[in-house]
């Protein structure tokens, strides 16, 4: 029996990190799509790498101009969205020369201008190295944004720290890029490189977290006279469904995402997400293609599908779903149908909230939205929206 718990316990550590890994590929990822996220983890990794007290990213706010809004270590907002004009302070001499700036302490550097003392004293910093932040896609290079690593006492930068910075910040460079590739979703090449992407992270990540999460259970049988292990292994099983949903929230996020592409692919994963949450067979079936749809009734459409499915959830008792979406009475129709046994509010209504709001919105926006209770069983989510020329 102790052999047993021990090849249970080196299991157990084992698929941990294997989780851990997971996760942080998982945030890797998310770097890489989102400019937001790209810049705020930028500014966070400066702190890890070089061992600074503070780390901080301005984004660029025009031809001569920066601003700082990315933070990681301060202790005041006197330096959140602090404007920062060109040959203006350490950033603003980045600016003006495209190359790294270091000073070893800010407030008596002579090598500086000093418009922004007073919120460098009161964020408590004194040595400071700043870095650009360069696009060099293409033939041209172009500053996108300032890095910058800050100590809380006067201190010297080597150049070991600055040869650091300045990988960060080509790391950096490539995230916003290819986040602006993902906002745009214009070019044909970037988006096969998405779908490929997506393709091969449900393949592989999305088999490797159901095998991880097949074994813990697995594991529960053999350990059930170990407590220790047993709480390991039950936050392990909350992690492997953490990671799982936010999986599904990054394959989302790389479909394309030109609106009437996103909308049969949205409601397919949600659909997906449902069943893999539930248990509960669902299925989505594009009846046909749809007519383009601009953003704001793409949301609606699948804020629909995301109420139906909850309601489903919450209250059917279903033994299956079927989220379809085609073309009608020259408009957009998605239906959510399912077979549960669940009784509503009130039979034959809708009196939930959340399908009254989003009957409001779709009469503002010129269309319908209805709940129904279907004679043999179950209920029927229905959301009709004209389309742009229809208007």
């Amino acid at each position: 029996m102790a052999a047993e718990q021990r090849n249970a316990r080196e299991r157990v550590v084992e698929q941990s990190n294997a989780l851990d890994g997971l996760l942080r590929e998982r945030d890797g990822l998310l770097t890489v799509l989102d400019r937001v996220v790209a810049l705020h983890g930028t500014a966070r990794l400066i702190r890890e790498r070089l061992g600074a007290d503070f780390g901080f990213v301005a984004d660029l706010d025009g031809p001569d101009q920066a601003v700082i809004r990315w933070l990681a270590g301060n202790r005041t907002d006197q330096l959140h969205n602090l404007i920062v004009p060109v040959g203006q302070g350490i950033g603003g001499r980045v600016l003006a020369l495209g190359q790294p700036v270091r000073v070893s302490d800010y407030v008596s550097s002579p090598t500086i201008t000093h418009q922004f003392d007073a919120q460098v004293r009161g964020e408590g910093l004194g040595g400071m190295l700043a870095v650009p932040i360069i696009s060099r896609f293409g033939d041209k290079e172009k500053t996108v944004a300032v890095a910058y690593a800050a100590m809380r006492k006067a201190a010297d930068f080597g150049d070991a720290a600055v040869l650091k910075l300045e990988g960060i910040a080509d790391r950096a460079a490539t995230a916003l890029h290819l986040a602006g590739l993902a906002e745009s979703s214009t070019a044909d090449a970037v988006t096969a490189e998405r779908q490929r992407m997506q393709s091969a992270l449900h393949d592989s990540v999305g088999a490797l977290l159901f095998s991880i999460g097949v074994q813990v259970r697995d594991l529960h049988e053999a350990i059930r006279d170990n407590p220790a292990l047993d709480v390991r292994l039950q936050r392990l099983e909350s992690d492997v469904s953490a990671a799982s949903s936010a999986l599904r929230e990054s394959l989302l996020a790389l479909a394309d995402t030109t609106p009437e592409r996103a909308l049969p692919v949205e409601l397919a994963e949600y659909t997906r997400s449902f069943e893999a949450r539930t248990g509960v067979p669902a299925r989505f079936v594009q009846l046909a293609p749809v007519p383009p749809m601009d953003a704001e009734r793409t949301a609606l459409l699948v804020a629909v599908v995301r109420e139906g499915l909850l309601n489903v959830e919450k209250h059917a008792r279903a033994f299956s779903v079927v989220v379809s979406l085609g073309p009608c009475d020259g408009g957009v129709q998605v239906v959510v149908a399912d077979d549960g046994t669940g009784e509503p509010a009130e039979p034959g209504a809708s009196t939930g909230m959340g399908v009254r709001s989003l009957a409001e919105r779709a009469v503002r926006a010129g269309g319908r939205v209805s709940l129904v209770r279907d004679e043999d069983g179950g209920c029927t989510l229905r959301a009709w929206l004209p389309d742009v020329e229809a208007r």
